[in-house]
């Protein structure tokens, strides 16, 4: 059966015990999972028949998550992700974290610019994969009905907040300099002011 809700809280006990469902984020619907959970992150590229090599941006509410996965952000790193929208690429040599790097031995992280997500976050206290809802190739889903025509009842639930059209987020990574790895809903030279 189809489960469609209009509420993140419906959502909460599912993503705990390692479901997958469809919800918006800040820019498009994503497919989320937790993402400490290595059965749940593997589902979700089994749905989206995602490159097995391809890693996942992972969504936390704050910057205190990072503790979670062993990484200390610079002062750069934290006001860019403390901005939401912009996601920011993380080098990592934790090998218990190879089912989302996946041997890239590096990590990207978004606060999305969404407050339902970051209170759902909150709530359940986990960090959450979220790749855009449709599966490799095909264009992602503006509308929950898009999102059930690509996936009916392979996940566990749909949370419908209508239509959400946007551009994907900015994913920098931060060195010496600020090196733009894809533009998108915010520009460089906004990233390039703040810092």
């Amino acid at each position: 059966m189809i489960k469609i809700e209009k509420d993140f809280d419906k959502a909460v006990d599912i993503i705990k015990n390692g479901g997958v469902i469809v919800a918006p984020t800040d820019t498009l619907y994503g497919l989320l999972a937790d993402a400490l959970n290595e059965k749940a992150v593997e589902r979700v590229y089994s749905l989206k028949k995602r490159s097995p090599d391809k890693p996942l941006i992972i969504l936390i509410p704050s910057t205190d998550y990072f503790s979670m996965f062993g990484i200390k952000p610079s002062n750069k790193e934290k006001k860019l992700l403390e901005r939401k929208g912009i996601t920011v690429v993380f080098d990592i040599q934790n090998s218990k974290f190879e089912y989302l790097h996946r041997g890239k031995n590096s990590l990207a992280f978004r606060i999305p610019d969404y407050k339902p997500l970051v209170d759902f976050m909150n709530k359940i206290k986990r960090p959450l994969v979220a790749p855009s809802a449709n599966p490799e190739g095909k264009s992602p889903p503006s509308d929950i009905k898009k999102a059930v025509e690509y996936f009916g009842e392979k996940v566990d639930l749909y949370i419908d907040k209508g239509e959400r059209k946007s551009q994907p987020s900015t994913i920098v990574k931060v060195n010496k300099d600020i090196k733009i790895l894809r533009e998108g809903s915010i520009p460089e030279q906004e990233i390039k002011k703040m810092l």
